[in-house]
């Protein structure tokens, strides 16, 4: 219901120029706090804005200089009536699409349960503002340090995967465990699957530490390794972006799987600078890690008499080989459906 009011209120209001750069253009929300209503507005550059009417002696916690979103406190004045509003904005019009998710977040936060009313339940709507914006602050941080073609690769990997069982189950992405810091990339109780993504001609794979390859205790593991080129000139091929956008719409909670995207690097802002980066699938295989499987572990270290405090034990394993056999993808989706029938 929301999300239709703040897509059809914007809709609207583009239809019509705004007269000049200082003024805006607004259209009421279904939800009214104590000083009036919600409003979605718009200015002289098509920029889309959520506005929260605030008291004039209230502080709004300023954002001016964001690259994505500005939320700042300005007063609005027609006909009949002059109100300060936290005006909270848009400033790049590819991320209108999460915009919008936010801003029916906010809408849900102030409404309360009830949303038939469309009073707002929230006594105190400007607190309730800062609440959503601190959940929602890593979608328009700029990361520091970009994503390089490497980890974009490995993102791809995961993000294929999650894909397989979000189509699924709408709740998978609470399985995708890697991106806060556990052993394995996938884990539901005793299964799990790890995934690696080679960009070379030969299936090459690297093996960070000595849990990776180790399964969860009393469980199994499967390894997914991808090996996966770059897409150049009118090949085809998928981005990254593609992958996230696709993992949302799928998703049960887009906020949630945001979060684990921004403990991984990646966030919606960045998303233009990564478009361009495709890769194209070129081979698949996944392998059961058992004893058979060549890896090391603690305790081949512990037999090789190697000192306890040697650590961050780091490893190429060569899956070009013709053993270890890959599973076969019945095997494959029989661990999957295990995996997901846990998660229920």
């Amino acid at each position: 219901m929301f999300r239709q009011a703040l897509e059809d209120g914007w809709r609207d209001l583009s239809t019509v120029p705004v007269s000049a750069g200082h003024r805006l253009r607004t259209a009421r929300l279904p939800v009214t706090t104590a000083r009036g209503p919600i409003l979605a507005a718009m200015d002289h550059e098509g920029h889309r804005h959520l506005l929260v009417p605030v008291a004039g002696n209230q502080h709004v916690r300023e954002i001016r200089d964001g690259q994505a979103l500005r939320l700042r406190k300005r007063p609005l004045e027609d006909e009949d009536v002059y109100q300060y509003y936290a005006d909270l904005a848009c400033l790049h019009h590819d991320l209108d699409d999460v915009f919008t998710r936010l801003s029916e977040d906010v809408l849900r936060e102030l409404a309360g349960p009830d949303t038939s009313t469309h009073v707002s339940a929230s006594p105190r709507p400007l607190k309730a503002l800062h609440q959503v914006l601190d959940r929602w602050r890593a979608l328009f941080r700029t990361s520091r340090t970009p994503l390089g073609p490497h980890q974009l690769a490995g993102l791809y990997g995961e993000l294929k995967l999650l894909l397989r069982m979000l189509a699924i189950n709408p709740s998978a992405h609470r399985l995708w465990t890697g991106p806060s810091g556990c052993p394995h990339d996938f884990t539901s109780g005793a299964e799990a699957v790890e995934v690696k993504t080679a960009t070379g001609e030969a299936l090459r794979i690297r093996v960070h530490g000595l849990r990776q390859l180790e399964p969860p205790e009393g469980g199994s593991l499967q390894l997914a390794c991808l090996r996966v080129e770059r897409a150049h000139g009118d090949a085809s091929g998928c981005s990254v972006v593609d992958l996230v956008e696709q993992a949302l719409r799928l998703s049960d909670d887009e906020n949630a799987l945001l979060n684990l995207l921004s403990e991984v690097g990646y966030y919606a802002v960045d998303a233009e600078r990564y478009r361009t980066t495709r890769f194209l699938l070129r081979d698949e295989r996944w392998y059961a890690v058992s004893s058979e499987f060549p890896r090391i572990t603690t305790a081949d270290l512990a037999v090789a008499d190697v000192p306890a405090n040697v650590m961050d034990v780091e490893y190429t394993v060569d899956l070009t080989a013709p053993t270890p056999s890959p599973l076969p993808m019945t095997e494959v989706e029989r661990h999957l459906a295990a995996m997901l029938g846990e998660s229920k």
